[in-house]
């Protein structure tokens, strides 16, 4: 049973005047009828037939999506500081950095295959054209980008074709914000609670993750003296990430709670610790020019960026296994309406 028809069945089940108000809402009713009154009925548990949940939770495989998540936004934030880089005159950092997107982005869509079960299957997206479905436009995306990225590695590890390398690069950039957040509008458009609720900050937060990957990409493999905009990026991007996923967090309420439990808790909290020191060390490394510590500071960039996509991801997974996730917002969301 999908959320929109919990919806439907809420509005032609309902019965004026005959509903039972359950929970905190219904004790401050009766609390206004009668002070000696109590309570005739049960706070509500929440359930659906059969025990089963409200809604089918994805089936899509942690490893795979989860890398596929963490990958794109490396690959995406890599182009941007390989634009960058090679714009400004520094070329072990513009080659980290194209290798970089060009290993991310393969990797990524080979995740994503593993998970479709076939090449074909991805293949077959691309048959159509249609801008309203997110899976569709990253489909086109991830087709038109990954070329781009190989190109332009390729240019500059033979150091030829410099001229096409260059425009590859420059359109592997343009398209890289792109590619580091639309897995977050992708996401943000299915009706897992946790993760449609978040449609506003998640793409930021995902821009955010990105950056501090690939800042920790080019902080563990590049020489200090052309590290400058890695570390940057580094503290930006954590900043970016760290900021609006509190700011996300305490504007969904309730469907929060999944994001604060069990295994999503521990990965998230960790993605916390890791982001917030790989940001430090990277800002102490443009004082100290100590490789171990730009290496131990990338390490934990990248380390945290992937924490922070398996957490959204098994927290999203979670929040569909919970009825309540989806009941309550619904209900609130119809009284809003009707009230």
């Amino acid at each position: 049973m999908s959320g929109s028809d919990v919806t439907r069945e809420g509005v032609q089940g309902a019965r004026p005047g005959r509903d039972a108000t359950t929970g905190a809402r219904a004790g401050r009713r009766r609390r206004r009828r009668g002070r000696g009154e109590q309570p005739m009925v049960p706070d509500a548990q929440f359930s659906s037939y059969y025990g089963k949940p409200v809604l089918n939770k994805p089936t899509w495989k942690p490893l795979d999506i989860a890398g596929y998540l963490y990958l794109g936004g490396l690959a995406g934030a890599s182009s941007l500081l390989a634009a960058g880089a090679h714009a400004t005159g520094r070329p072990d950092l513009a080659r980290v950095a194209k290798l970089g997107a060009a290993g991310a982005i393969t990797a990524s869509l080979a995740a994503l295959v593993h998970d479709l079960g076939r090449p074909a299957r991805f293949i077959n997206m691309l048959r159509v054209f249609k801008p309203t479905s997110p899976m569709n436009m990253g489909s086109w995306l991830l087709a038109g980008y990954a070329p781009l990225t190989m190109a332009a590695a390729a240019s500059d590890v033979a150091g030829r074709y410099r001229l096409v390398g260059a425009g590859a690069t420059a359109a592997a950039a343009a398209l890289g914000p792109a590619v580091a957040t639309y897995t977050a509008v992708l996401l943000s458009d299915t009706a897992v609670p946790s993760w449609h609720e978040g449609y506003r900050e998640l793409p930021f937060v995902f821009a955010g993750s990105g950056a501090s990957a690939a800042a920790g990409l080019a902080l563990a493999a590049v020489p200090a003296a052309q590290a400058g905009p890695a570390r940057r990026m580094a503290v930006l991007g954590a900043a970016l990430e760290t900021a609006l996923f509190q700011v996300m967090k305490r504007r969904m309420g309730m469907v929060a709670e999944p994001f604060e439990q069990g295994r999503p808790h521990q990965l998230l909290r960790a993605a916390e610790v890791l982001t917030a020191g790989g940001a430090a060390l990277a800002a102490l490394t443009g004082r100290r020019r100590d490789r171990g510590l730009a290496v131990a500071a990338g390490v934990a960039l990248m380390s945290g960026s992937a924490a922070l996509r398996f957490g959204v991801f098994h927290a999203g997974v979670d929040s569909a296994e919970d009825p309540k996730y989806t009941v309550v917002p619904q209900r609130e969301r119809l009284e809003a309406r009707t009230g």
